[in-house]
């Protein structure tokens, strides 16, 4: 606001889900089973030396709220036929945001959801653009989504494609899962909302309510 003072407003908006019954019976179970197994390990060794298995255990639990696809050790998954939730709001989200015209930036701290996602798109044949730590191009990946106003989304990993990048051709984020420190988001909303951008940037978080993402949520506050 101090420097650029031409830069047109940034919108943040918080978008609530509820996790399907798959996922809330495999959330819950998991919960239960981390609450059991840190309880005990904390009165043996002490928290400190409990940290890293603590936090192995909050990503599941992230895991869990993005898709059921992300566990790889998740039990007879074949039984498991909901689609993902927050896939399900995302794709309705896609199509309002693609009736009024705009572009999006999409963001994931997880390769393997954004593959899920890129699939997804490839079964609707929805043009995109993508990114993560594999891109041998990235400036290539970027020019191409902000010179093609035909494609109107670009699948970002938030750890590859978070900073360092000019995408002003895009006047919508959205943070698939949300990362505990917030300047990291918005780090990576500013690939858009940046100078060059002429248009309101409307930033959008996907969060399952009753979860770990709504402490995140809490602790980003």
């Amino acid at each position: 606001k101090d420097v650029a003072k031409d830069l047109p407003d940034k919108i943040t908006k918080v978008e609530y889900v509820h996790l399907t019954d798959d996922q809330q019976r495999v959330y819950n179970a998991l919960l239960a089973e981390s609450r059991h197994k840190i309880g005990d390990m904390v009165k043996e060794r002490g928290f400190e030396k409990s940290r890293f298995e603590i936090r192995a255990m909050l990503l599941r639990l992230r895991q869990v709220c993005c898709h059921l696809g992300l566990l790889p050790d998740l039990r007879n998954p074949a039984q498991f036929t909901e689609p993902s939730s927050k896939m399900n709001s995302f794709f309705e989200l896609l199509d309002e945001a693609l009736d009024g015209g705009h572009r999006i930036l999409v963001f994931s701290q997880f390769v393997k959801m954004l593959s899920l996602l890129r699939n997804e798109f490839e079964a609707r044949k929805l043009p995109y653009c993508y990114l993560d730590g594999s891109t041998q191009d990235r400036l290539a990946e970027c020019q191409r989504f902000n010179l093609t106003p035909s494609i109107p989304v670009f699948l970002i990993s938030l750890k590859a494609g978070g900073t360092g990048l000019n995408l002003t051709g895009a006047d919508m984020v959205v943070h698939f899962d949300p990362w505990w420190n917030p300047a990291v988001e918005d780090q990576a909303t500013d690939r858009a909302h940046r100078i060059g951008q002429k248009h309101t940037v409307y930033s959008i978080k996907l969060i399952t309510e009753d979860t770990v993402e709504e402490r995140v949520i809490a602790m980003q506050r």
